[in-house]
């Protein structure tokens, strides 16, 4: 008789949604004390999801965990959705390496510590809500020629009434993009040899060329809507992206000539593709500055499992 192969547990949650099979997937590795960033690497590969993370003890006993985010083609720094997910998973766990969580989970992470908050229903982990770990860094400014050729548009469909297109990150870059209706927007579609070009124009160091495109009306400003492309990151469409929606929202309460303000945002994303999310964004302006950054949602259970090693 062999002896049985070894395994590691996951499990999936549907981020950014109160309704299974919708939102944005997430795989999580609860306990990952024993991989290699090349096993991480492989098994976030497998999946094919936008992220998979992977929990380690923290280096500092006065934070939650070490979480390593992993697309399927490399480490990332920082992402939205999947802290959000990793967040309602460890906090509906009765421990996490020993530890009762509590309300407030602190994850170590490449761009720094991120805090999340666990959101309750009836005493249930239902979602969480994250403070953005970096500021905004804006630039540069993008050509909406270039825009419209990677979403299959005209350079007429590109809005500049708000902002040019620009590079915006909070952790993660994207270029980012006003787009002059819904419709327009709905109609978009990736090219990617258009998206080559740009990232050979326009690559960020961190990462390759994505883009974040969205729509606003006068009537409800902070009710956005939005699509993320990033074929060459193996991701041709993504039902909701935290990082970017988190910079985009700190870019439009920058640009307000009010020096202290409060608002609260709502990015719809994932429509087209049939995974509706709804992503909620906070944004806090002092003195003229942004100061702080959160987003927050709800979260479903998907599947859990084994992984064979």
């Amino acid at each position: 008789m062999t002896a049985a192969s070894p395994s590691i547990a996951y499990v999936t949650v549907d981020v950014f949604t109160a309704e299974r099979f919708a939102g944005n997937q997430l795989a999580v590795i609860p306990d990952a004390r024993g991989l290699s960033g090349g096993q991480m690497q492989a098994i976030a590969t497998e999946f094919g999801y936008s992220e998979v993370t992977f929990v380690l003890p923290p280096r500092d006993p006065s934070n939650t965990a070490e979480v390593r985010i992993f697309t399927p083609t490399m480490e990332i720094p920082f992402a939205g959705h999947p802290n959000v997910g990793t967040a309602f998973v460890l906090g509906r766990q009765n421990e996490i390496f020993g530890r009762v969580p509590g309300d407030i989970l602190r994850f170590e992470e490449k761009a720094g510590l991120v805090e999340a908050t666990l959101l309750r229903e009836q005493g249930e982990v239902t979602g969480a809500r994250i403070v953005v770990p970096r500021s905004l860094t804006a630039g540069p400014e993008i050509d909406a020629e270039t825009i419209a050729a990677c979403a299959s548009l005209t350079s007429e469909a590109v809005s500049t009434r708000t902002h040019t297109p620009i590079r915006l990150s909070v952790g993660l870059p994207f270029a980012v993009a006003e787009l002059s209706d819904v419709a327009t927007l709905s109609a978009a579609r990736p090219n990617v040899t258009a998206f080559h070009a740009a990232n050979a124009r326009y690559k960020p160091e961190e990462d390759s060329f994505s883009l974040f495109l969205y729509a606003r009306s006068e009537d409800a400003p902070w009710q956005i809507r939005a699509r993320m492309f990033a074929p060459l990151d193996n991701v041709n469409e993504d039902p909701a992206t935290g990082s970017a929606s988190a910079a985009l929202s700190a870019h439009l309460v920058a640009l307000l000539p009010d020096q202290d303000i409060d608002i609260e945002i709502t990015i719809e994303q994932g429509v087209e593709m049939g995974r509706r999310s709804l992503i909620g964004a906070s944004v806090r302006k002092q003195g003229g500055i942004v100061r702080q950054v959160s987003l927050s949602g709800n979260c479903v259970s998907a599947m859990r499992g084994l992984i064979d090693l």
